[in-house]
């Protein structure tokens, strides 16, 4: 049986926003507006990533390491799932079908996978396809090295730009002093690879010695959002900060998005671990929160559906238990709104093949905006 919550929020919500003033400094407001929040599968514990196959059935992952294969009602589950490492952060993560899936049939996974060099483990980018609800044809197109056993950081989101190449981010796996500004090393970076796991020619290290040649951009710290820009095509990130510094990124050819030695943020103890917020060479946010509110997931609005909304970018929040609507001029963030306020953590957030805006909730499950 489908569960509806309405919402009616009477009275405008200001609060102050805490980072330092710059020009996109803008207060998050909750504003009055009715709509319905519907469940649409219970029962799951961390759905990380979740994505539709062409007949409307969903295919959720579970940090845990099960794949759902959710249609008509039923959660089926997919047999043939590699094993994760299940250690903190790590698990089964992203789910994203190529653009060409009618045709081709591949599915690519992230999870973090102890196979390989040292003890614990590390991301693995995967394709597979789905047969009988079982994985089949699984070809793994690139794994993190070394293995770590930290249990932070390990990323992971995927998507495809215009062109047919697939990024993913993988995080600093704990080790911020190491591996964000080495390109000779994993972690901390966002790759591009083509469809089939090839290094493309034109990657930024392809032809430096010793370089990571997947690598597209580096100084990130964990990035768990990703999504490409309905109308210029490229892709944006979001990734956590320490103790503030959340950031919102254009993936750029190259570029260095700056961590650890730039940052908005301080430890978790509140000291800090650098004085400088900007360096040259090193790439600015175009959007950044302090405090944190620890982002997860994100999506772009296209449709009718939302005409409020439409054009503009969701962001879950695993903190403050909300999504936030950061309204866009261009690439600046022009205005932020909560929307779906004590829903719960917030692990993705993303927009359907019919039009609505589903929320995964840990500890809940999977649920649905319906604008009245």
């Amino acid at each position: 049986m489908k569960k509806i919550i309405y919402y009616t929020l009477l009275l405008p919500l200001v609060v102050a926003c805490a980072q330092p003033k710059k020009k996109n400094d803008v207060a998050l407001t909750t504003e009055a507006r009715t709509y319905s929040i519907e469940t649409v599968v219970e029962g799951l514990s961390n759905p990380w990533g979740l994505t539709w196959l062409p007949d409307g059935s969903m295919l959720i992952t579970e940090k845990s390491g099960e794949l759902i294969h959710y249609k008509e009602g039923q959660k089926i589950p997919v047999t043939n799932v590699p094993e994760v490492y299940n250690r903190g952060q790590g698990g089964l993560l992203d789910i994203e079908l190529h653009p060409n899936y009618t045709n081709n049939g591949w599915i690519y996974i992230t999870y973090a996978s102890s196979e390989g060099e040292g003890e614990g483990g590390n991301t693995v980018l995967i394709r597979c396809k789905l047969e009988n609800n079982a994985l089949t044809a699984i070809e793994p197109l690139y794994k993190a090295t070394p293995n770590s056993t930290r249990g932070q950081h390990f990323g992971s989101r995927i998507e495809f730009d215009d062109q047919g190449y697939v990024y993913f981010s993988i995080g600093d796996r704990g080790d911020r002093d190491t591996n964000p500004q080495d390109i000779t090393r994993d972690g901390g970076k966002i790759y591009r690879l083509h469809d089939d796991g090839r290094i493309p020619e034109d990657n930024p290290f392809a032809d430096q010695p010793d370089a990571k040649k997947a690598i597209y951009t580096y100084g990130n710290r964990n990035p768990q959002g990703m999504d490409k820009h309905p109308e210029t095509g490229a892709i944006w990130i979001h990734e956590h900060g320490p103790k503030g510094g959340d950031e919102i990124n254009i993936v750029e050819k190259g570029a260095n998005y700056g961590w650890p030695v730039v940052s908005y943020g301080v430890n978790y103890s509140g000291t800090k671990f650098t004085d400088e917020t900007s360096r040259p060479g090193m790439v600015q946010p175009i959007y950044y929160w302090v405090p944190s509110i620890a982002p997860c997931g994100m999506t772009f609005v296209t449709g009718d559906r939302y005409p409020d909304w439409k054009g503009h970018l969701l962001v879950g929040s695993l903190k403050f238990n909300y999504v936030e609507l950061l309204r866009l001029q261009g690439d600046k963030v022009i205005d932020r709104e909560k929307i779906a306020e004590d829903v719960g953590r917030v692990r993705n957030v993303k927009q359907g093949p019919d039009g609505y805006i589903y929320i995964a909730i840990e500890g809940k499950g999977i649920v649905k905006i319906i604008p009245n």
